[in-house]
């Protein structure tokens, strides 16, 4: 994996933290350097990307205290994606709101345009990106 690649998923992920930057932004972002998909495991605790040729890269993923929730609430999930795309949930407050509303990972699939975000029991939901 190229050292550009690596900065960028590091500026993204440093840059989302910081609410700096929006979901939009990292998802052209990485598709610009050739990130296919990531994945953020709450319970690990880290962020993985993929790349086409079967690389991956790995960053700690800063998940607020709080602990998740047992039960997956569909809608609350859907409210902070909503909060964020409007630009009112920046990545931090997103991370505590999915994981209030029982999300433990989500994998972003940037060539196939969706979120998959996954619930203790198995529950998922997906979210197409927006036209």
């Amino acid at each position: 994996m190229s050292e550009q690649i690596i900065q960028t998923i590091n500026d993204c992920a440093q840059a989302s933290y910081a609410g700096a930057i929006s979901f939009g932004e990292v998802v052209g972002r990485l598709a610009q350097v050739g990130v296919e998909s990531y994945c953020a495991d709450y319970r690990a605790g880290h962020t993985t990307y993929y790349l086409p040729d079967g690389k991956t890269y790995a960053v700690t993923l800063k998940m607020p205290s709080q602990s998740m929730a047992n039960d997956f609430v569909k809608e609350g999930i859907q409210a902070a994606i909503r909060g964020a795309q409007r630009g009112e949930v920046k990545y931090p407050e997103f991370l505590q709101l999915s994981s209030a509303a029982g999300c433990v990972a989500y994998w972003v699939w940037i060539v196939g345009r969706h979120v998959t975000y996954f619930g203790r029991k198995g529950e998922q939901h997906i979210e197409h990106f927006p036209s």
